[in-house]
């Protein structure tokens, strides 16, 4: 394999240095006079789906207990490097944030070069959500079962195509982990976000997608324009207790979901970082916004910075094994 920027284990342990003891403050805000301007959250993906759905209603809640306007700013492409570079690129001022999956940070270092640096310049703020992967057969795919899809893939090398979020994102390494494990040729056809996959999804622009769970998603289901083949979580999904997961067909190792959070430049003050953690774990308290995430299968989860910050590194670490050991290039 050309595995062209690897994380050794001693990168990985200055990783999660890094997240725990923030970068030195470039500049003097403190908590106490923050915020004094409205704040920009960018969204690493376009509009219309869940990271665009989940960003706006917490937007909505920090601009309520803030008393600040909290900007959404989508900035999709590169599976979500491009709008975690323009965070990492903002200045440190605690007034632009990011939102978005870690993937940028965890799998994007381990297939090629980054714009920015996730150990030097971006800060984990707070986990915000974990979603699942949902396997979605389109309108183009006569497949009723996983079974089935992959006996078509087995029949027709290359026929099926399958639609992710860039080569970079979680869907992907799920394909190509399944790729590997049923050892099936499939198209692997890249987006930048959710929203105009799920669009051509309905059109039947190819056979099968993997995407997270949205009130979009949900509701062309309903409709029956899209069907769930399989999901990606630790459990058959209360809502979906027909579909089985991924590791309940067979495929333990592309059974995966998707960790949110929020980002800040690195040289944030610590001060600001905590407040903001704080807020973060306040707004995601609230019932309704709960319920919400719930609602479309997500799950929230908050926390401390540290614990935030653990995950990543324990992710960044798992997706470089499971890149050596699949080969997966990014192109």
């Amino acid at each position: 394999m050309n595995q062209r920027n690897p994380l050794s284990r001693r990168a990985g342990l200055a990783l999660l240095a890094s997240f725990l003891l923030a970068a030195v403050p470039a500049v003097h805000a403190q908590a106490g006079h923050w915020p004094a301007r409205p704040i920009r959250l960018i969204v690493a993906y376009p509009s219309g789906g869940v990271s665009d759905m989940v960003a706006r209603l917490l937007a909505d809640k920090l601009s309520a207990q803030l008393d600040t306007p909290v900007l959404v700013e989508n900035k999709g492409g590169a599976s979500g490097s491009i709008g975690v570079d323009a965070v990492a690129k903002a200045a440190p001022d605690g007034y632009t944030l990011g939102f978005a999956a870690v993937s940028p940070l965890t799998l994007s270092p381990h297939l090629g070069k980054l714009p920015f640096d996730p150990v030097r310049d971006i800060a984990p703020v707070a986990s915000v959500m974990y979603s699942p992967v949902l396997v979605l057969a389109t309108p183009a795919s006569d497949s009723k079962d996983f079974g089935a899809l992959l006996a078509t893939a087995r029949a027709r090398p290359g026929a099926v195509r399958w639609a992710t979020s860039g080569p970079a994102s979680l869907g992907n390494i799920l394909l190509e982990q399944l790729k590997a494990a049923a050892k099936v040729d499939i198209t692997a056809i890249p987006y930048k976000g959710g929203g105009q996959q799920i669009t051509d999804a309905v059109g039947g622009q190819f056979e099968v997608l993997s995407v997270n769970t949205s009130p979009t998603i949900v509701q062309q289901m309903k409709a029956g324009k899209l069907r769930a083949l399989a999901v990606g979580a630790p459990a058959r999904l209360e809502a979906m207790p027909a579909v089985p997961t991924l590791a309940e067909l067979g495929y333990p190792a592309a059974n995966m979901t998707s960790l949110f959070g929020v980002f800040a430049p690195a040289a944030v003050p610590q001060p600001l970082l905590e407040r903001l953690n704080a807020e973060i774990n306040k707004a995601l308290a609230q019932p309704d916004l709960r319920a919400r995430l719930l609602g479309s299968d997500n799950v929230p989860t908050g926390g401390t910075r540290a614990e935030f910050a653990r995950q990543i590194a324990g992710e960044s670490q798992n997706n470089a094994r499971i890149i050596r050991a699949a080969g997966i290039k990014a192109d």
